[in-house]
């Protein structure tokens, strides 16, 4: 049964995996954390490499299935315990907006934040997976302003993803806090899941400070 599969997340906090372990928090599962300290380069030795050779967090075992990449781990796992409600079915007539904002996420809303962020002069709209910029950031700021969620009333795990995408990527002035998105992110970061993994992974993040900084000194 799907309950009885052990599942861990390969995680280091305050990266794209705090999102993954939201998602966990709120499927209500158990599921184990394989921490990795980011900051003394522990996502980079071999034993890692074997899991993602990429060297990226999160990584999500669920038996013997691996999965990496948000958007996947998203879609995987919210299919996977349908009786929580995170995800439309597929006969839904919401699964294809659900799946579509999970996707634009990675394929779009990613790389033009880099972008951006980087001042990488993009290609021309038909050369670039985003268009632009600007008509990406509008076409969220349009479907939030009707919200209160992604799939209007409807709360799912693509609005994890996305809550916690604006909270970092506003925070750091990479994207600018619309009144829209901020209401957003204030519903989504009242969750309870949120609150929870926020506090732990500032503990976490503390403590790998100290042990990366006891490395340098010797």
């Amino acid at each position: 049964m799907t309950q009885d599969l052990p599942i861990t997340l390969f995680y280091s906090p305050q990266t794209r995996a705090t999102g993954a372990r939201v998602l966990l928090e709120e499927l209500e599962v158990p599921y184990q954390l394989h921490v990795l300290n980011m900051k003394t380069g522990e996502q980079r030795q071999p034993a890692y490499l074997a899991i993602n050779p990429l060297g990226k967090v999160p990584a999500v075992r669920v038996g013997e299935t691996l999965i990496t990449e948000q958007g996947a781990i998203y879609l995987y796992l919210a299919d996977l315990f349908p009786e929580v409600g995170l995800a439309p079915a597929l006969t839904d007539p919401d699964r294809g907006a659900y799946v579509r904002w999970l996707f634009i996420y990675g394929s779009c809303f990613e790389p033009a934040v880099v972008d951006r962020y980087l001042k990488r002069e993009p290609g021309s709209m038909n050369e670039t997976p985003y268009a632009s910029y600007e008509s990406l950031i509008d076409l969220l700021e349009e479907t939030l302003k009707t919200g209160p969620y992604l799939l209007g009333e409807r709360f799912t795990a693509a609005d994890l993803l996305w809550g916690i995408a604006l909270r970092w990527t506003t925070m750091f002035g990479l994207v600018e806090a619309r009144p829209a998105f901020q209401a957003y992110m204030d519903r989504i970061g009242s969750r309870a899941s949120i609150q929870k993994v926020s506090a732990e992974d500032a503990t976490m993040v503390a403590e790998h400070e100290a042990a990366a900084a006891r490395l340098k000194t010797g």
